[in-house]
């Protein structure tokens, strides 16, 4: 027989923690997103005005 390690115990803050760091950086990417697609249509707004 083998000796397998048990399993570190489920931990549910840190769980939480990185679920909400993911979030966030989801929001800043698709913040950052919308920006750029803003300044693009702007620029191209100056452009065939």
């Amino acid at each position: 027989m083998t000796d397998e390690p048990k399993p570190a115990p489920f931990d549910e803050a840190e769980y939480r923690r990185r679920q909400r760091s993911r979030a966030n950086m989801m929001a800043w990417m698709l913040g950052a997103l919308a920006i750029l697609f803003f300044f693009i249509t702007i620029a191209k707004i100056q452009i065939f005005a």
